[in-house]
């Protein structure tokens, strides 16, 4: 622990942390994880991660909280998809059981965010990050470690899949 921080202080910041993101990143661990107990485990270990790492943080070249958050929390869903008791997961059931806050509301919202939980990994995290979180191109980028223009083009190819699985074509293979 850095000597400059004192445990009340860090205490504060990532209570403010989780107050800020803790939904987004709940929503995150959701969509990557198709379970809503999964995926309250994987945002507490994100924010487990985070509070160890908190001091490294302030080293991080310009990142901002959210994008270092979100990195922690993809890397964490990550972890538990290779994990042996990962498992199938029927995603409409799942949807059902996610909290009131964090689900969306309108049917529309319901079939997309379905639609998004479908993709291939590299296609739905930056959907994710782009629209759910609100981040730029290049903060996408950065969370992902990959280029700007591979970005911009996941995102065209995952919104050519949302499309096509929202006129009932099939887009995942």
């Amino acid at each position: 622990m850095n000597e400059g921080t004192s445990r009340p202080e860090r205490e504060a910041r990532l209570e403010g942390w989780v107050r800020t993101y803790g939904t987004a990143i709940l929503r995150t661990c959701f969509v990557c994880l198709s379970d809503a107990r999964e995926a309250e485990d994987a945002m507490q270990e994100t924010f487990i991660k985070a509070w160890r790492a908190m001091d490294a943080f302030e080293g991080r070249n310009g990142a901002s909280e959210k994008t270092w958050l979100c990195h922690i929390a993809l890397n964490v869903c990550r972890d538990v998809q290779r994990s042996r008791w990962f498992r199938h997961i029927d995603k409409r059931r799942a949807l059902e059981d996610l909290p009131q806050g964090v689900s969306a509301a309108l049917p529309e919202d319901r079939t997309l965010l379905l639609d998004v939980m479908q993709l291939p990994e590299k296609y739905k995290q930056p959907i994710l990050l782009y629209y759910y979180h609100d981040m730029t191109i290049e903060e996408v980028a950065q969370v992902l470690h990959i280029g700007k223009s591979t970005v911009h083009n996941r995102l065209r190819k995952a919104e050519g899949m949302l499309k096509l699985a929202l006129k009932g074509g099939d887009c995942y293979v």
